[in-house]
């Protein structure tokens, strides 16, 4: 597995309850584009429309010897997943409080590949705990690092 793209900021903003990896539909420039990590999901985010899963606001670089052939960067890309999950996501999307977004772009057996994630939002206050749950986390670290080399 070959990492393109990661959303770190999904994962600050949204509790991820569960990960669906699903197939990318590109054009040949997109495809080397990502190959060289030309990618960015920062801003991106997934919607279900009429049984299909598209992601909004991915941008992929212009491949630079692809001239004519390069699509617009931040043109919709539809993910690949069967209905069946399709049918589960809708059921969740549509509760109060769940959102899709993407968190990973990848190459996996020579196929880009996205992780998606069934997202919740956090509230500040969960945001600050995992900050400080983080900052003990490497202050503990730090400290066995210490006491190990003495």
């Amino acid at each position: 597995m070959k990492l393109v793209a990661n959303n770190k900021k999904a994962y600050h903003d949204y509790f991820v309850d569960e990960k669906y990896e699903t197939g990318l539909v590109l054009h040949g420039t997109e495809v080397k584009s990502l190959r060289m990590g030309q990618c960015s999901i920062k801003e991106a985010f997934v919607k279900i429309e009429n049984g299909e899963v598209w992601v909004y606001g991915m941008h992929v670089n212009p491949y630079e010897k692809g001239n004519i052939f390069n699509k617009d960067p931040m043109r919709p890309k539809k993910l690949l997943m069967h209905k069946s999950e399709i049918n589960k996501l809708l059921g969740k999307v549509k509760e109060k409080g769940y959102t899709l977004m993407p968190l990973q772009v990848y190459f996996s057996n020579g196929k880009a590949k996205m992780e998606i994630g069934l997202c919740r939002g956090k509230k500040l206050y969960d945001k600050r705990e995992d900050i400080a749950k983080r900052d003990q986390k490497r202050e503990a670290e730090r400290d066995f690092k210490i006491r190990n080399l003495r």
